[in-house]
């Protein structure tokens, strides 16, 4: 499985600018590896510094001279539709692309990529319903104020290697229902989303310069954040690389909005019965093999419970099944790649070095001898100080935190750098929501794991800055004009 599909991406040697395939600036090429074969899945060409300046002078000119920003919401709406009818056509092989770069088992990935043209059919459907004007009585003069929300501009938008089609979605379709361009920066450990993107965006007859997508690593990434011809930049990715970017947007006030890191808190209350929260969380650890920014990796339980609950946890990440992200057997695959197996191990380390209990896992699977594999981790016994407490580990790993009563629970719930997602688990739903409010977190649900793009996605502190999903997604993407005119306008 994961066979090279460089003849499936058709114009891997090039990067898409102005509409049109061209060649980069250099010969250098970006090769990914499958995590599970440890073999070159594809290779892309890699944008260096003068291809980041051709895309955002293409971008920039689209937008300041092209016909896209003066065209009304409906009628980029409906260009919008047609991107996603055709991503939905190509959703086996964006899932295959997806489950060879990064690892995500297949199950997964064509459920995902099945629904992704649903997020451009939603942000087409607010071209009807979002107030992109509204009518004032103002109160300074003049007959009729208008506040107009209009495109921020070209937007920088850099995706992660975890969820590259998805993300690349939520933020270059509402940037385009807005009336903005984008330059589209792939990461080089998943750039396949990106080509397949560009390559709907010309079958579909995108005006030139609208969208331009490129793969690159870091320093071609910093050109684009630097570039004076970028209104925004759109980031998803570490909470390191995103402070780095949001002081680069602040020397010229660029505007940013970050979707950063997490360590996220399940609270488990008394009340709640120890089976159904370790399934639940047990559930949800292996998506993406706990590369995901919004992954419940600490949980944190009454102390009388707290023997159980990891054993019950412990019971269930044992039965995980390694391996083979292609085969439907599979509950979970490799980590993407070699070096963050190494990072994930080195956490591990540092569990035991601190006095933390390795419940199960911890290892690398003995039944596999070739894969960027670790198995499913739980430790118990882990004090909210340590490393594997405080840092996001990105991988299969689970902290079991002791706590003496609700209060105690909630307090270390909020005693993080970070603020992404949590989770309660009650019977009791306005416990529940109580809970909710006083846990300084994004998103907070409740008996599960719940991060929901729909109505909108994002953290507190540490873990970024806005809003992606849903309108609320909409919103990074416009700015707000105050129009005050001397006569009435019709309805």
């Amino acid at each position: 499985m994961g066979e090279d599909m460089t003849g499936a991406i058709e114009h891997a040697e090039s990067i898409f600018i102005g509409g049109a395939w061209t060649p980069p600036s250099s010969k250098a090429r970006i090769d990914v590896i499958n995590p599970y074969t440890e073999a070159l899945f594809v290779s892309v060409a890699e944008a260096r510094n003068s291809d980041i300046d051709r895309a955002v002078a293409a971008a920039r000119d689209a937008f300041d001279c092209g016909p896209w920003r003066r065209l009304s919401h409906a009628e980029r709406a409906g260009y919008l539709r047609v991107i996603g009818a055709k991503l939905a056509l190509r959703a086996d092989q964006l899932a295959h692309a997806w489950t060879s770069e990064v690892g995500v088992v297949s199950g997964v990935s064509a459920a995902m990529m099945q629904a992704l043209g649903a997020v451009f059919e939603y942000y087409a459907s607010l071209a009807d319903s979002f107030p992109f004007i509204e009518r004032h009585a103002p109160q300074a003069g003049g007959k009729l104020g208008l506040l107009v929300r209009e495109p921020v501009g070209v937007v920088a938008a850099i995706m992660p290697w975890n969820f590259p089609a998805s993300l690349a979605a939520y933020k270059v379709a509402p940037a385009l229902l807005a009336g903005c361009t984008v330059v589209l920066k792939m990461s080089p450990e998943a750039p396949s989303a990106g080509y397949i993107l560009a390559e709907v965006a010309r079958e579909v007859g995108l005006p030139a310069g609208v969208l331009n997508v490129v793969a690159a690593d870091r320093e071609a990434s910093e050109r684009l954040v630097r570039h004076a011809g970028a209104d925004k930049v759109s980031f998803t990715g570490s909470s390191a690389v995103g402070k780095r970017i949001a002081g680069i947007c602040s020397e010229r006030l660029a505007r940013v909005t970050l979707e950063l890191g997490g360590k996220s808190a399940a609270v488990v209350l008394e009340d709640f019965d120890i089976d159904r929260a370790a399934e639940a969380i047990a559930g949800a650890a292996p998506v993406a093999i706990g590369q995901v920014c919004a992954a419940l990796t600490r949980v944190i339980v009454p102390r009388i419970r707290h023997d159980d609950f990891v054993d019950a946890l412990s019971a269930r990440f044992a039965a995980i099944a390694v391996g083979d992200p292609f085969d439907p057997a599979t509950g979970m695959g490799p980590l993407a790649t070699a070096m963050q197996r190494d990072r994930v191990e080195g956490y591990i380390a540092s569990g035991v070095e601190q006095g933390a209990r390795l419940a199960t896992g911890g290892k690398r699977p003995k039944h596999l001898e070739k894969g960027y594999f670790v198995e499913p981790t739980v430790f118990g016994s882990v004090a909210n100080d340590m490393r594997i407490a405080r840092e996001e580990i990105f991988g299969p790993v689970l902290c079991v935190i002791a706590a003496e009563d609700e209060a105690a629970a909630i307090a270390i719930a909020n005693d993080s750098p970070f603020g992404l997602n949590a989770g309660v688990f009650t019977n009791d739903a306005e416990r529940a929501l109580r809970a909710a409010r006083e846990i300084r977190s994004g998103t907070v649900g409740h008996n599960g794991f719940r991060a929901d793009f729909s109505i909108a996605f994002g953290g507190f502190k540490e873990s970024g800055i806005g809003r992606e999903g849903g309108a609320e997604g909409l919103l990074p993407y416009l700015e707000t004009k105050t129009v005050i005119l001397d006569a009435e306008l019709p309805a």
